[in-house]
């Protein structure tokens, strides 16, 4: 996948156009393991809007990519739900043993119930 699809999708899921961010954001689900490295990039630059920081998450767990753990991992004891909602389910669909040992971990802390 070329970057410049990737940054025109970027750049459609900031627009105030609904219709607009959708497309985009299906675009991306779509294309999420390919992207996986750059959507991390976004997130982890992403600091305005929370919206687009919750729809980055749910892409980069839409991903399946072991290269996501750290990212699922940080977001556990934030103060955003939806945040910690997609890092839980971007854990469960990595479904590794080392998944599984951050949400175990998670909950003896008492994170996540």
């Amino acid at each position: 996948m070329s970057r410049r699809r990737f940054d025109q999708a970027m750049q459609s899921m900031r627009t105030r156009e609904p219709r607009v961010r959708e497309d985009a954001f299906d675009f991306l689900r779509e294309h999420a393991d390919a992207y996986v490295g750059e959507l991390i990039a976004e997130f982890a630059a992403e600091g305005d809007d929370p919206g687009l920081r919750c729809w980055l998450l749910e892409l980069i767990a839409e991903a399946r990519s072991p290269d996501a753990l750290e990212v699922f991992r940080g977001q556990l004891d934030g103060e955003d739900e939806s945040l910690r909602f997609w890092a839980v389910r971007g854990l469960e669909m990595l479904d590794t043993r080392e998944a599984e040992q951050v949400l175990e971990q998670a909950y003896a802390n008492g994170l996540i119930f």
